[in-house]
């Protein structure tokens, strides 16, 4: 393991009075490795700042999370944007379908409480033996649970 050849490279010149160079040969070290410093800047407080985004801006995916971050001045490759949206499990939410978000902006249904304060209606389709289709539309009331009305028809013209 690479760390703990430099916490040995480093005890052994302070412990025993020899250099460097001497100690790494004697461990078997690279001294090239013993004198790396790295150049990693810190991730956190850019993965903060992607998160915050993404707070914010829910349809952003990584792309214009890199385009926001590059006009503030981060300076950062979009591979290591998507490094960090994907290690903290960030997805663009896929959109719901048109039909669904329309059912969410419906008020949900009040229970009547008085007759003919509340009808339904549907259609039934039903096929007689001689082939021919029958459709009935019936409407009911909600409070009674009792129909109002049938209309029964055996073809039915869609008009615009």
């Amino acid at each position: 393991m690479k760390w703990a050849g430099r916490a040995r490279a480093d005890l052994i010149p302070a412990n025993w009075a020899i250099s460097i160079r001497r100690a790494c040969g004697a461990i078997g070290f690279d001294r090239s490795t013993f004198h790396y410093k790295s150049r990693r800047t810190d991730r956190a407080a850019l993965a903060k700042r992607i998160r915050e985004i993404c707070e914010t801006r829910v349809r952003y995916g990584y792309r214009r999370v890199h385009v926001r971050l590059d006009r503030e001045g981060w300076g950062i490759n979009i591979k290591k944007v998507y490094c960090i949206y994907k290690g903290l499990g960030i997805q663009l939410r896929n959109k719901t379908p048109k039909w669904r978000l329309k059912a969410k902006l419906r008020d949900d249904r009040v229970n009547a409480v008085s007759p003919n304060e509340t009808w339904a209606m549907d259609f039934v389709h039903d096929q007689l033996a001689t082939g021919k289709k029958l459709r009935v539309l019936t409407v009911a009331d909600t409070f009674r649970a009792m129909c109002r009305c049938w209309m029964c028809t055996t073809a039915t013209a869609a008009k615009a």
